[in-house]
């Protein structure tokens, strides 16, 4: 009774029966009065009542049979209209069930992880928007399993190296081909570190994806949260040979954040922009109310934004999304001494962005000509 081809066949049915019983009943009302009436207005019939007289009697048997024929030929009607609507609600039930059918056995090869399933396109418009959702929802199943087993990959080759590095210092100590020395075993602790550090990040970034950061909001001055955070880059960019650029204005901008999430937001940022940028470049880092102009007529608070502008190696009109995939690394970018990122710095910088409620974009006018990175969120009334 549950099966929606049961449920189809007995709607087509239960309309053909209360049309036939509506209709039945409206006939045996009006059927015996219009007889009358063309009884009385009929020839031979002019000053007589169908009661009077001899031919009242006669009128009245033929008013019977006249009535017990509409009976006969109503529920024949009747009979004949609920099998045709059976069959037709068993084919309507038929063309309906196939393609759910379909998508049935779809989505459990998509339960087993087969994602690219042919599927069927229906007539109906609701039908195949459902049957085009599934396909979507298959392309993107896909994508996601190839992209979790690209960092399963990817992380197992982050971890090669410093582990190659460790196991071969520590057999070549046990072996006494190399002496235990500090200077050795700092090597062997600045590979552990670099272990940690991607530990840290993949957990990070776990909980980012599920939207399970652990935030402290906090209501502050973002002037004061990237002052800082950048700040701390500066010893960096002079041994770059660069120039750190940190203006954020006199205006306050009040945000609601966690300060420790933002700054780690703006160290990532920078961090990268110092690296991208060869000497003699320039780092700039600005922050201030977005759009305030804009939004000063409007119940909502302008946006606050952070811009860290670098006059390093850009990036492609390709790449502005794909720098913030998991381990991208631009073609052609160019090697940094020492560097020890994980790859999924931005990556885990954006989902601390959206987890504010804020966006994380890039922007470029090509390779070679410096890169924008901006940071929206919303501010609070001041």
């Amino acid at each position: 009774m549950n099966r929606l081809v049961v449920r189809l066949v007995l709607s087509h049915v239960l309309v053909a029966v209360v049309a036939a019983l509506a209709t039945f009943l409206v006939v045996r009302q009006l059927a015996p009065a219009l007889f009358d009436a063309s009884l009385r207005l009929g020839p031979g019939s002019m000053g007589q009542g169908p009661g009077t007289g001899g031919g009242g009697g006669a009128g009245m048997v033929l008013r019977q049979q006249f009535g017990d024929a509409v009976d006969q030929a109503l529920l024949v009607g009747a009979l004949v209209g609920a099998v045709t609507a059976a069959i037709v609600g068993a084919f309507a039930a038929y063309r309906l069930t196939r393609p759910l059918d379909a998508l049935r056995a779809a989505t459990r090869s998509m339960a087993q992880g087969r994602y690219a399933v042919p599927l069927p396109s229906p007539g109906t418009t609701e039908l195949a928007e459902l049957t085009n959702d599934v396909q979507h929802l298959g392309q993107q199943l896909g994508e996601t399993e190839t992209r979790r087993v690209r960092l399963l990959g990817e992380v197992a080759h982050e971890m090669r190296t410093p582990l190659t590095v460790i196991d071969g210092t520590v057999e070549a100590m046990i072996d006494g081909v190399l002496p235990v020395e500090p200077e050795r075993l700092a090597l062997v602790s600045d590979e552990v570190r670099r272990l940690r550090r991607l530990s840290d990040d993949l957990s990070a970034l776990s909980r980012a994806d599920e939207g399970r950061l652990s935030l402290v909001l906090t209501d502050v001055d973002l002037r004061e949260v990237v002052q800082r955070a950048a700040g701390r880059l500066v010893a960096q960019a002079l041994d770059a040979g660069l120039t750190l650029d940190i203006a954020c204005g006199p205006v306050v901008v009040p945000v609601r954040v966690d300060p420790e999430r933002i700054g780690q937001v703006v160290t990532n940022l920078v961090g990268n922009a110092v690296r991208a940028t060869p000497e003699g470049g320039q780092v700039t880092v600005r922050c201030g109310l977005a759009g305030a102009a804009a939004g000063a007529g409007r119940a909502a608070p302008p946006e606050a934004a952070i811009v860290v502008t670098d006059t390093g190696e850009g990036l492609a009109a390709d790449d502005l999304e794909r720098v913030f995939e998991r381990f991208y690394r631009v073609p052609g970018r160019r090697s940094v001494e020492n560097e020890s990122g994980s790859g999924i710095g931005l990556t885990i910088a954006r989902g601390i962005v959206h987890a504010h409620g804020g966006t994380l974009s890039a922007m470029s006018p090509g390779p070679g000509l410096g890169a924008a990175f901006t940071v929206a969120l919303p501010s609070t009334p001041s």
